[in-house]
C-alpha cells in the first residue's frame, strides 16, 4: 500500500500520475465512487471525502479503512490533510476531522511508502523513492 497526503490543491494528483505513470481518469474518486469499488481500486483519490460519505450513511470509516488495508494491500490512497487549521465549530465537522485523522494513521501504518506533497514537492515520510 502507498499513501499520498498533503493539503488541498498541493499537487497530490499530479505527483501520483507521474509517480505511478498513469492518468487521473484511471483513479476512482472518493467523492463519487461506490464504496465496494475501493476494495479493488488501484488508486483512490479524495479518500477524505469517502470518509465523510461513510459517516453520512452511518458506516464506521475506521472499520472500513481497516478492511480496505487488509483486502487491497496494493492500493494507493490519496487524501487531504484535514487536521490543521481552526477547529470546526460544528460537532459533526470535528468528528469527521478526527475520524479522518484516525483513518490516515491506519493507512500510513499499513503503507510501505508515505509521501507528503506540498507545493508539488514530494517528501518521503516512510519508504524512499528507490523503494517503489
Amino acid at each position: 500500500m502507498k499513501m499520498i497526503i498533503g493539503g488541498a490543491y498541493q499537487g497530490k494528483i499530479r505527483f501520483a500520475c507521474n509517480w505511478l505513470d498513469m492518468d487521473r481518469a484511471d483513479m476512482i474518486n472518493g467523492s463519487t465512487c461506490d464504496f465496494e469499488e475501493a476494495f479493488s481500486a488501484e488508486v483512490i483519490k479524495s479518500y477524505h471525502r469517502l470518509i465523510a460519505r461513510l459517516l453520512a450513511v452511518g458506516v464506521d470509516p475506521v472499520e472500513f479503512t481497516k478492511k480496505l488495508c487488509e483486502q487491497n494491500k496494493n492500493a494507493v490512497i490519496i487524501m487531504d490533510e484535514t487536521g490543521c487549521g481552526i477547529v470546526p465549530i460544528e460537532k459533526s465537522d470535528r468528528i469527521r476531522r478526527e475520524v479522518t485523522g484516525r483513518c490516515g494513521c491506519i493507512i500510513a501504518g499499513a503503507s510501505d511508502t508515505v509521501v507528503r506533497v506540498i507545493c508539488g514537492i514530494p517528501t518521503y515520510l516512510k519508504g524512499a523513492p528507490n523503494e517503489d
